[in-house]
């Protein structure tokens, strides 16, 4: 006999009812052995110029991780004097966007990134950011002597 699942959740059931211990059904005479994923060629992306690494070793081949990242538009770019407020905040969240990927990628625990004060569109855009993130544990305004109120420190869940 092979219960399906209504047969299954009915035997559940009527053990309950019985107020019995539990019951024994074997599914598998012997264990069906662990398949072997297929191996992906990547040879042809190689050929074709792409970087192609090892996933375990991916942190390596990072750029190193900051726990502090400030971004400052005069921090980020030259020529920020011709740039319209948009431009400015593009660019900001590019560079959080970056440092953020490289801090999960080298799995750093917690990171400041400084916004500064002023009219807080991008402390906002920042932590509208942050609250889609899946490797975000909480983030919360860094208050330290060194950066003052205009940040933002994040922790990564482990």
């Amino acid at each position: 006999m092979k219960p399906g699942g209504k047969q299954l959740f009915k035997r559940i059931q009527d053990t309950l009812g019985k107020q019995e211990a539990s019951f024994a059904y074997t599914l598998f005479e012997e264990y069906p052995g662990k398949t072997q994923e297929p191996v992906m060629d990547l040879s042809k992306l190689q050929q074709s110029g792409f970087k192609v690494y090892d996933a375990k070793e991916g942190a390596r081949h990072l750029p190193p991780a900051r726990s502090v990242v400030d971004l400052h538009i005069e921090r980020l770019t030259d020529d920020y004097h011709t740039m319209k407020p948009s431009e400015i905040l593009d660019v900001q969240m590019r560079a959080f966007e970056t440092w953020y990927d490289i801090a999960v990628g080298h799995r750093l625990d917690s990171m400041i990134f400084i916004h500064g004060v002023g009219e807080g569109v991008l402390k906002q855009s920042l932590h509208e950011a942050l609250k889609l993130k899946r490797e975000v544990r909480s983030f919360t305004d860094a208050t330290h002597p060194k950066y003052g109120s205009g940040a933002t420190e994040v922790f990564f869940k482990k």
